[in-house]
């Protein structure tokens, strides 16, 4: 089996988590987290729609991650945030970072909003 070191030219991926942290590009955030190919700042949550809404045109997929466990998001944000044409994914964190960090090594036009993930 041959291995290949994934690229991802410049982009920003998701290197790791832990209980209430991720670690973007060697730095550690404490809770929430919104991170795009150019980089990674601090989310409040599902009341902090804005930061969403702000990624219409500029993406494709936003993956919600929804801290350990899948959750439905709120109804009003999901519909928002699909009336602003993003389209919504929302999964536990740990399978959001991964789904996220795949798609962009292809390069693909994606963002993540992750919810820590609890001891």
């Amino acid at each position: 089996m041959q291995l290949n070191e994934i690229q991802f030219d410049g982009a920003t991926p998701i290197d790791g988590y832990g209980p209430g942290f991720f670690r973007i590009a060697g730095q550690v955030i404490e809770g929430g987290i919104l991170v795009t190919a150019s980089g990674a700042q601090s989310w409040a949550g599902y009341s902090d729609a804005q930061m969403l809404l702000d990624l219409a045109g500029e993406i494709d997929v936003l993956f919600i991650g929804t801290g350990a466990d899948t959750v439905h998001i709120p109804g009003d944000l999901r519909r928002s945030l699909e009336d602003a044409g993003l389209g919504i994914e929302a999964v536990n964190s740990p399978a959001a970072a991964r789904t996220y960090n795949v798609l962009l090594s292809e390069g693909r036009r994606v963002a993540a909003a992750l919810m820590p993930v609890e001891d």
